[in-house]
């Protein structure tokens, strides 16, 4: 039995459940079942780590491998002061399933270490991140598990853990880690990979719809990194920007948010409050902004019950990890709103990474244009797969995403057979 895994309890559940459904749907194997909705080993370590004052703290951090069958694990390495067992472990078995849907051969898992970063120098972080790439060494290697920047985690992060690495081993292993800068093995396309993923998404779901991308409005809730760079794609396609939020507040103007002059603003005052050409507004009132296709690019559970009963879209684009509740995305449902999952939307970065991989063994690398190509050949291929099986089930695209990622595997598990 699993033991608790803290306050995300909940989150890891609900992670179950959906393979519950997605195994009833497929009628799989009892026994294959229950080795899918388990993970398949755990890690928590507790650290100690000299702050720039002398003082000593201790931090705690995870590491969790879901399953292994389609090859290492992969997954990211989180910095925040909420990290706990159980989105961890709803996080690693995501990433199983996002490696499955896009076709390459990862394992899931993911990380992190229970910390502000923000309470931390320069030089603390790089010791935090040391001491954690070190504590967790007995899982990592290219054939064995490769992290990946994520939440409060960049390039500097996971060239900090790549130089650990390689420095216990007394060689550089480039492909220890992937999301590094280009300088030490890193990919072109790197940075903009999820948001090209998800635009690849959001382009085939409009014609689904029958919507025109040209034109068409959107609102984009998460203006980080994934939700700036995707809206410069969306208005390079002639979409048109509505309404903007962070997480603090929203602005909009239905003529059209110049994103440029957004994505500069955001930059230089850490947040959209204030922007010119924009009207103010709260928060969660961008769920109620009239627009074709909404745009989730933040942290998990930002859709529940009420929000998704407010959404004008017809399209609505998670560009982020677990962003609506089990009750939003049955209101959804309801409401016949097309919501891209997860585990599509967000697997561009996923991809990307593992062209890393795959350039950093080989020691040989591509264009920008080349990695480009490839990403959006997968993601086409991802996009028509689900939508064939949402087709010829009659479930909606998160059902389906979640039977072809099961299905393959549970394919790959019964085919390597149980050992010994």
């Amino acid at each position: 039995m699993v033991v608790s895994g803290g306050t995300h309890d909940g989150i890891w559940l609900n992670a179950q459940q959906a393979v519950d459904l997605a195994a009833e749907r497929l009628q799989l194997d009892e026994a294959m079942h229950q080795v899918l909705r388990e993970p398949k080993r755990e890690l928590i370590v507790h650290f100690p780590v000299r702050l720039d004052g002398g003082e000593v703290r201790m931090f705690t951090g995870f590491r969790v491998h879901h399953n292994l069958n389609r090859g290492p694990a992969t997954g990211g390495v989180r910095y925040t002061k909420d990290l706990d067992l159980g989105l961890v472990r709803a996080l690693a078995m995501v990433n199983t399933w996002k490696a499955a849907l896009a076709g390459i051969p990862y394992g899931g898992a993911m990380g992190g270490v229970v910390v502000n970063p923000r309470e931390l120098s320069a030089g603390e972080r790089e010791g935090l991140t040391r001491r954690y790439a070190t504590e967790i060494a007995v899982l990592l290697g290219p054939d064995r598990d490769v992290p990946m920047p994520d939440v409060n985690t960049g390039s500097q992060t996971m060239a900090w853990m790549m130089d650990t690495f390689s420095m216990q081993h007394g060689y550089t292993v480039a492909a220890s880690v992937t999301g590094k800068p280009e300088a030490i093995g890193g990919s072109r396309g790197r940075r903009e990979a999820t948001s090209r993923g998800a635009f690849r998404c959001i382009a085939a779901a409009t014609r689904c719809r029958d919507l025109q991308l040209d034109g068409a409005r959107v609102a984009i809730q998460g203006f980080g990194r994934v939700g700036s760079s995707l809206a410069r794609m969306l208005v390079g396609a002639g979409a048109r920007v509505v309404a903007i939020a962070d997480d603090r507040q929203a602005v909009s103007n239905p003529s059209g948010i110049d994103v440029e002059g957004a994505i500069a603003w955001a930059r230089q005052r850490d947040g959209v409050t204030d922007m010119p050409g924009t009207e103010p507004m709260g928060r969660i009132d961008i769920f109620g902004v009239e627009c074709d296709v909404f745009v989730t690019a933040g942290v998990q559970h930002q859709i529940g019950a009420e929000d998704a009963r407010r959404i004008r879209a017809r399209v609505v684009a998670e560009a982020a990890n677990s962003p609506t509740t089990p009750e939003g995305d049955a209101i959804l449902a309801d409401r016949d709103v097309l919501v891209i999952p997860d585990i599509l939307c967000t697997s561009g970065g996923f991809l990307v990474a593992y062209f890393e991989w795959v350039q950093d063994m080989q020691a040989f690398f591509w264009t920008e244009a080349e990695v480009n190509a490839q990403l959006d050949r997968h993601m086409d291929d991802a996009f028509a797969g689900v939508l064939a099986m949402s087709q010829s089930h009659d479930v909606d695209l998160r059902g389906a995403a979640m039977m072809v990622a099961v299905d393959r595997v549970a394919e790959a598990t019964t085919r390597r057979g149980l050992y010994p």
